[in-house]
C-alpha cells in the first residue's frame, strides 16, 4: 500500500519482472523497515530525494548488485520500488555523492535492527536435515571480510599480519554468525574488529539460543566457560573439541560413548569453577586420500544414548559444514568479484555487511519457499541460480558498466 503522499506510478512491467526487489520486500516488508527507522531515530524531518526507507533497501541492493556502481544500483532499485511500493519515480537520479550522504544519514543501526527483528529459522518439521530428535540443528562459525584500505577502516578494524614486519593488503572485519543447517539461513550475527576473537563475538549469539536448538561448533569455539554459558540457555550442544583435552572418565555407555568430567582450568586471581559432566564421543573419519584417518572428539549435552546414539550424533555433526557453505554463498557468489567491500568508514562497513546478511537471508527465504512447494530439500536448490534469476529479472545487458565507484 502506498505511503502517505506517494502515487502509484503507471507501468506496464509485470511483478515477475521486478522479483529481485520483491524478494527483498517480501522478506523485509515496508512496515518492518519503517519501524526500525523510527526506533533508530533516522526518520527525516523534511522531504528528501532519498528517504531513509529507500536507503534501507539500498543497503540490501548493494549486496544483490555487488558489481554495480552506486548510481547503477539505485537506478535498478528505485525502478523496482516504484512498481512494488507506489513510490513516485518522477525525479532525477541523484549523484554518487548524494547517495553516499544518504547512506551516512541512515547509518548502520536501522539495517542491523532490521536483520535482528525480522530474521529467524526457516525450516519446518518436514524440511530434510533440519532436526534431530526434535532439536533444530544450527551451527556457529566465523569469517572475515576484506575492507577498503581507508585510514578510517584501518584505524578502527585493524588488519592481520602476514610476515614479520609486514601487514596484509587490506583491513578486515570479523563476523561470527549462527545458521540453520537445513536451510543455510543465517539468522543471527555479530560484527567485530579483526582482533576480536571468534569466542568473544560468539558470547552474545550464544545468549540468544533457545531450548529447542542443538548448536554445532568446531573446536575453535570450545572453552569451559563458553560451553557452560551455552548449556545454561537450555539448548543442546554438539561441539568438536581438541584431543588434547583430557577429561576424567566417569562411565562408559552402551554405545561406546563416555560420561566424563571436566574441571575448568585455573585462572590467576579467579577461583576454579565447578566441575561439570559431558558426554564424549571419539571416532575416526577416513579421508580417502591415503593419509591417516582424522580423529574426531565431540562433546555433547545429550547424556542419554537412548535419546540420541553416538553414531547419530557423529552423522549430525557433519551438518556443521552447512554454515561454511552459507558463508561461501555470501562471499563468493553474492558478493561476486568484488573481493573488497566498498565502504570507506566503519559505520558504513557495518551497514554494508548487515545489508549482505539481509540480502542472503532474503534469497534463502525465497529458496525455502520454492523448495517447500516443490517438495524438495532447500540444500538441493542452487543458490547461484536463485541469485542470478533475482538479478537478471531487472538487470539488462549494459546496466553495469565497468565504472569507478
Amino acid at each position: 500500500m502506498p505511503r502517505a503522499g506517494q502515487l502509484k506510478p503507471e507501468s506496464d512491467r509485470r511483478l515477475s519482472d521486478l522479483v529481485s526487489v520483491g524478494v527483498l520486500m517480501r522478506a523485509f516488508p515496508p512496515d518492518a523497515v519503517d519501524r526500525v527507522i523510527l526506533e533508530a531515530g533516522a526518520k527525516e524531518q523534511r522531504h528528501r530525494a532519498l528517504p531513509a526507507w529507500v536507503m534501507a533497501y539500498y543497503s540490501m541492493g548493494m549486496a544483490l548488485y555487488a558489481d554495480g556502481s552506486y548510481v547503477d544500483v539505485l537506478a535498478l532499485l528505485t525502478d523496482g520500488l516504484s512498481w512494488t511500493s507506489g513510490w513516485e519515480d518522477a525525479w532525477k537520479l541523484p549523484t554518487k555523492s548524494a547517495i553516499s550522504q544518504a547512506r551516512q544519514r541512515l547509518g548502520s543501526a536501522p539495517v542491523e535492527q532490521l536483520f535482528r527483528q525480522v530474521t529467524g529459522p526457516l525450516a519446518t518439521v518436514d524440511t530434510p536435515g533440519s532436526f534431530l530428535a526434535g532439536r533444530r540443528l544450527v551451527a556457529i562459525d566465523g569469517t572475515t571480510f576484506d575492507l577498503d584500505d581507508s585510514p578510517a577502516n584501518d584505524g578502527f578494524f585493524g588488519r592481520p599480519g602476514v610476515n614479520k614486519g609486514e601487514r596484509s593488503a587490506f583491513p578486515q572485519a570479523r563476523v561470527v554468525a549462527v545458521a540453520e543447517c537445513g536451510t543455510h539461513a543465517m539468522f543471527d550475527a555479530e560484527i567485530g574488529v579483526y582482533s576480536a576473537g571468534e569466542r568473544e563475538l560468539a558470547g552474545p549469539l550464544i545468549d540468544r539460543l533457545t531450548p529447542d536448538m542443538m548448536l554445532l561448533a568446531d573446536r575453535g569455539f570450545y572453552s569451559a566457560a563458553l560451553w557452560q554459558q551455552a548449556a545454561s540457555t537450555g539448548a543442546d550442544l554438539l561441539w568438536r573439541v581438541s584431543k588434547s583435552i583430557k577429561p576424567r572418565p566417569v562411565e562408559e555407555l552402551c554405545d561406546g560413548s563416555w560420561v566424563v568430567e571436566i574441571r575448568p582450568p585455573k585462572t590467576p586471581g579467579i577461583s576454579r569453577g565447578k566441575a561439570f559432566r559431558v558426554r564424549l564421543i571419539d571416532y575416526t573419519v577416513d579421508n580417502h586420500t591415503g593419509q591417516e584417518p582424522s580423529e574426531i572428539r565431540l562433546f555433547t549435552t545429550v547424556m542419554d544414548p537412548g535419546d540420541i546414539g553416538a553414531q547419530e550424533l557423529a552423522v549430525a555433526y557433519t551438518q556443521r559444514w552447512e554454515i561454511e557453505t552459507a558463508f561461501d554463498e555470501l562471499k563468493t557468489h553474492q558478493r561476486g568479484a568484488r573481493v573488497v567491500l566498498r565502504s570507506r568508514s566503519p559505520d558504513m562497513v557495518h551497514q554494508e555487511i548487515w545489508g549482505h546478511l539481509c540480502c542472503h537471508y532474503a534469497i534463502r527465504t525465497l529458496m525455502c519457499e520454492a523448495a517447500h512447494h516443490a517438495g524438495r530439500d532447500p540444500d538441493r536448490v542452487s543458490f547461484v541460480a536463485a541469485i542470478n534469476i533475482a538479478r537478471a529479472t531487472i538487470a539488462q545487458p549494459g546496466d553495469f558498466p565497468p565504472s569507478a565507484h
